[in-house]
């Protein structure tokens, strides 16, 4: 639970700001964004504090997605508010995708709570905490990840009519941020010690029609490739229909994009995908992965599917199934419908009940841990290019070019002999291998 918390003596002190992230990576960046202004504006700023003042601010950067983000993200308010109701912290203000979507009915609720704002609000936020938005700080963040990776939102909103999805309402439509402006903000993180990019939107494949007229994500990757210190670039959140097959082109020429692409599938059922109004079939979403493997032949793949979305049959459930054990996915998430107000689908009955949805999602990834285990096999005796990420107890931890932090494999190797410190890449010789890790030793 990321609201651990130990209480600080009373003691009088200037505010301090303290920020509290919850959901995915984008939301991740926009806190650090927040953040930089703050520290750029002479701000005490921290992340996530394990002990919280009575004079701190607090700032929940809160996430709308789906139920179980949605009250994880309540109860995170409450939590804070509860404090601010016993005098241990001064202040609690709300941002985030939950606050945006839902403010009034949690204004109505929580009323202890100093300001609601939404996705888009950080003037605004900065206002309210003394501070004016300095268009000179664009490009500066303060990381909460590890220094030598970052994740690099390219645009915000979306402009997709997937059924499912609530991301246009709490974020709006599709927006690019300008070449000019991310290979600023790269070369700023660059020379503070990135090495790592992991590009992310709700689309990337989306990116430049608004500013350019055109799918410009291979003219970007280009530019971002220039940037010196940038070791590995990777892409996250591309979207099957419309896919800029130029893209791979620019993976095969320039050796620190990684051969690794996240592709969100959510189902291959045709009943399904015309449901979710994915624009796309069973058969154009396999010769896509087909057309994808033989342009770059040793990418790595990841996908995420949906188990339960209304009107999903035994047959559309085996459909899937069958095709996650014919395509084999090197990397594979799968998460239960949700049904979400004020979407399209949600007009549809959610006739899934829910321990079918999770029994569905147990299969699935019982079929993709067989799969990752096979895959993982065939990498003993193969020596990869490593970034290390952090030491844990007597390992090395650190990921190869195929792994995004967090959600795939991690290379471990034992640091009796040898030690690299976090940021530093090694060749690892893979010694043995499970589902989700590899076990090696640097090769000199």
């Amino acid at each position: 639970m990321k609201t651990k918390f130990k209480e600080q003596p009373a003691v009088i002190s200037k505010p301090r700001v303290n920020v509290v992230t919850l959901g995915c990576s984008k939301n991740i960046y926009d806190s650090e964004v927040l953040m930089g202004q703050l520290r750029g504006n002479a701000i005490d700023v921290v992340h996530e504090a394990e002990k919280v003042g009575q004079n701190d601010i607090i700032v929940i950067n809160t996430c709308g997605f789906i139920d179980n983000a949605k009250q994880e993200s309540i109860d995170t308010i409450l939590q804070y508010s509860e404090l601010k109701d016993q005098g241990k912290v001064g202040k609690v203000i709300v941002t985030g995708c939950l606050s945006e979507r839902y403010k009034p009915e949690l204004e109505a609720e929580i009323t202890n709570v100093d300001s609601w704002f939404g996705t888009n609000d950080l003037p605004q936020i900065l206002s309210t905490l003394g501070v004016n938005y300095r268009h000179e700080l664009i490009g500066e963040r303060l990381l909460t990840t590890p220094s030598h990776f970052a994740y690099f939102k390219i645009a915000e909103g979306c402009n997709r009519p997937c059924s499912f999805c609530a991301i246009p309402l709490m974020r709006g439509k599709h927006v690019s941020k300008s070449i000019e402006d991310l290979v600023k903000e790269a070369k700023t993180l660059a020379k503070n010690g990135t090495k790592e990019l992991i590009l992310i939107a709700q689309d990337l494949t989306y990116y430049g029609l608004d500013l350019y007229g055109k799918r410009n994500l291979a003219d970007l990757m280009k530019h971002l490739s220039d940037v010196d210190g940038i070791d590995w670039i990777r892409l996250q959140y591309a979207y099957p229909s419309g896919f800029p097959m130029e893209i791979l082109d620019v993976m095969n020429e320039r050796s620190n994009i990684c051969k690794y692409l996240d592709m969100p599938l959510q189902h291959i059922s045709d009943n399904m995908l015309k449901s979710m109004r994915r624009g796309i079939t069973k058969e154009k979403t396999t010769d896509l992965v087909k057309a994808i493997r033989d342009k770059v032949p040793d990418i790595a793949l990841r996908t995420t599917l949906i188990c339960g979305y209304p009107g999903e049959t035994e047959q559309d459930f085996d459909d899937m199934r069958n095709w996650v054990e014919e395509t084999r996915f090197d990397r594979l998430g799968c998460f239960t419908y949700s049904h979400e107000e004020k979407t399209h689908a949600h007009s549809l009955v959610d006739d899934v009940p829910q321990q079918v949805k999770e029994d569905r999602v147990d299969a699935i990834m019982e079929v993709q841990q067989g799969i990752s285990f096979d895959i993982n096999q065939l990498k003993i005796g193969k020596t990869f290019k490593v970034l290390i990420d952090k030491k844990e107890g007597d390992y090395l931890v650190g990921r190869t070019e195929y792994d995004s932090p967090e959600v795939d494999n991690e290379v471990l190797v034992e640091a009796t002999n040898d030690y690299i410190s976090p940021g530093g890449f090694v060749n690892v010789e893979i010694d043995r291998a499970e589902d989700f890790d590899l076990y090696g030793h640097i090769v000199k």
